[in-house]
């Protein structure tokens, strides 16, 4: 994991919920995290003080009032001798900006968000079991509900029972909305679950996740209620393909670019370029979405311990599309897939 950086910022200012949770392990709906390469503190208000204090045994804890926690942090900062604070330039409203600049007089404010963001691109190993165990959860929750889906079960109520079997299995909630998409739908890439009635020989793409200590899973599997007809074979064994391929070449080293088109290639090469429209994949953990994008144009470096969806996907305008998706952690000579449930196309 990378380390912030303190050669030219003597502290560092959290308020985004996400990196909060990242640094010290704990979820409030308030508060404010304080890093300096010697110290430690969480300012939080009277609502979550206690149970901080007893399990944050490494940070300092601090009372806060809302309206006076920004004066109680830039008297603790100057006391303490600090001059450049580090904050969450891509998190921080205008609004908000303007009140930290008025609270903070005589200290410099500096955006840091791109180095901080950093410190969660590679996972560590204890963070790595906890996507695996989400994922887990989920593929048993598909297996659980894979019998209920037959002709006459609206999406909705698809979604519904993955659902709850999620939450059943000890999700602490869904990673998004689900998915669910039966015949011409599963053409739309983030549909919304409707009352549609699944027909003999329709398409079925279920896109879910499940949220379990903090982190995220994913995972996308598109399969046929009986015969599928030729164009959507080909269209399912051209997708199949390709996602196989680049689960064998992506590797640490690569730019997301590069493992953006082991896909892609593939699929422009079977006349089906326009038809794949959006990234290969995307990192995940402390959010369902979060850097590296896996993408045509992008150029950042994929590095060990990352974890990324690799999701390619065809799609057919009024005759339904096709996703398939596992979650991977980037190795130096390969991946390691995250992701058991098979893939087969025909239920």
């Amino acid at each position: 994991m990378n380390s912030l950086s303190y050669s030219k910022i003597n502290a560092y200012i959290l308020q985004s919920p996400i990196n909060r949770f990242f640094v010290s392990g704990f979820d409030a709906s308030l508060g404010y995290v304080v890093i300096s390469e010697n110290s430690k503190t969480f300012y939080t208000d009277s609502r979550y003080f206690l149970a901080a204090k007893e399990k944050l045994a490494d940070f300092t804890v601090k009372k806060i009032t809302g309206k006076g926690a920004l004066d109680t942090i830039a008297k603790d900062l100057l006391d303490s001798g600090f001059k450049a604070i580090g904050f969450e330039d891509n998190f921080v409203s205008v609004d908000s900006f303007k009140t930290l600049k008025d609270k903070f007089k005589g200290l410099t404010l500096k955006g840091a968000s791109s180095e901080i963001d950093a410190i969660r691109l590679v996972k560590s190993s204890q963070e790595i079991a906890k996507i695996k165990k989400s994922q887990t959860i989920a593929e048993k929750a598909f297996d659980e509900i894979i019998d209920l889906i037959k002709p006459g079960i609206t999406e909705r109520e698809v979604a519904t029972s993955l659902n709850i079997e999620c939450l059943k299995l000890g999700a602490d909630e869904m990673a998004f909305k689900t998915i669910v998409a039966f015949g011409a739908n599963s053409a739309i890439p983030h549909h919304v679950p409707s009352d549609k009635k699944l027909e003999k020989n329709d398409l079925i793409l279920l896109d879910f996740g499940v949220k379990l200590d903090g982190y995220h899973s994913d995972m996308t599997r598109t399969f046929c209620l009986g015969e599928p007809s030729e164009k959507m074979q080909e269209v399912y064994d051209i997708v199949l393909a390709a996602q196989d391929y680049a689960l064998k070449h992506i590797k640490a080293g690569l730019t997301c670019h590069e493992a953006d088109s082991l896909a892609r290639e593939y699929i422009r090469a079977n006349g089906y370029e326009a038809e794949f429209s959006h990234s290969l994949g995307h990192g995940l953990g402390l959010k369902i979405h979060e850097s590296p994008f896996v993408r045509e144009n992008g150029e950042d470096l994929l590095l060990p311990g990352m974890v990324i969806s690799v999701e390619p996907g065809i799609y057919i305008e009024g005759e339904g599309g096709v996703r398939i998706e596992d979650i991977v952690v980037v190795r130096e000579d390969g991946v390691e897939n995250l992701t058991t449930t098979g893939k087969n196309f025909v239920l």
